[in-house]
């Protein structure tokens, strides 16, 4: 019994870009950027292979992952060498996902409005959107006139609530958070260069195999937890000399003797609760 072969699948340009869920002009820019191997000329048609759509797959989800076109042309570029990607782009998975394992959450306006007791503060919700906290769902709608919202760190949200159950207003919650936000990065800057510089050097000035990319990954794996921990280990620290200072400050004269008194009394009552007895003398 004769086999017959199996016809390669072809796209015209249409037809390609509704496949890969995209449209024919960005095919074309990337076409004229060199993310997009050329096309195959019939005649006066441009005929694309299954390989072009699986390409702009691939850049989609580069795309989505937050990179720019300029970046995804050096690593098609750098990579593309007849090894493949598939290492690579594991690494760049790796780092580019979430670094938490906290679960997004949806949540309708009008339960986010009733977890603040009632406050529908448009210009919170607003400044809540341009932070990232919430998502309009759909991506393209109004934040004023979204009915849901995805959130994204359900225990971000969860700490603005709190705040607000402590009577702290929502604009102060709200410029609190860009300010942690600026501190927050420059710490993430400066752990990555520090790995940069001492952790992921020996990768540096050659193209990556697929033994050394998983390698790297193994390495990012290590490394997520160690940053969570420092900043944990030193936040906790650090909190606890602010507030003691904090509590100096505040208390001092008559109410500072009255607070050591209390502090230490279990230890002035005679001898009660365990104290040391005064032997001096």
């Amino acid at each position: 019994m004769t086999t017959v072969p199996k016809r390669r699948a072809e796209y015209r340009i249409d037809d390609l870009a509704r496949a890969a869920g995209t449209t024919v002009r960005n095919v074309r820019a990337y076409q004229d950027r060199g993310l997009l191997p050329p096309a195959d000329r019939r005649g006066r048609a441009n005929v694309y292979q299954h390989e072009h759509l699986e390409r702009l797959r691939l850049i989609a989800q580069l795309l989505d992952r937050g990179h720019t076109l300029a970046g995804i042309k050096e690593l098609l570029d750098a990579w593309e060498s007849g090894r493949g990607l598939g290492g690579v782009l594991g690494l760049v998975a790796e780092v580019t996902a979430p670094w938490t394992d906290e679960a997004a959450e949806r949540i309708s306006r009008e339960a986010l409005v009733a977890s603040f007791h009632g406050v529908e503060d448009q210009q919170a919700i607003a400044d809540a959107v341009r932070l990232g906290v919430l998502e309009p769902e759909p991506p393209l709608v109004d934040p004023a006139e979204a009915d849901r919202f995805l959130v994204p760190s359900p225990g971000l949200l969860a700490v603005a609530v709190e705040l607000h159950e402590l009577g702290v207003p929502l604009p102060a919650i709200v410029a609190h958070l860009e300010e942690l936000r600026g501190d927050i990065d420059h710490l993430a800057r400066r752990f990555v260069e520090f790995s940069a510089v001492h952790v992921f050097v020996r990768y540096a000035g050659h193209q990556l195999g697929d033994a050394e990319a998983a390698e790297a990954i193994g390495t990012v794996r290590r490394l997520r937890p160690l940053a969570q921990s420092v900043v944990d280990a030193e936040l906790a620290r650090a909190m606890r000399v602010e507030a003691t200072r904090l509590l100096d400050a505040a208390v001092s004269g008559p109410l500072r003797e009255m607070v050591q008194h209390e502090l230490g009394g279990s230890t002035d009552r005679g001898g009660q609760g365990g104290g040391v007895p005064d032997t001096d003398g």
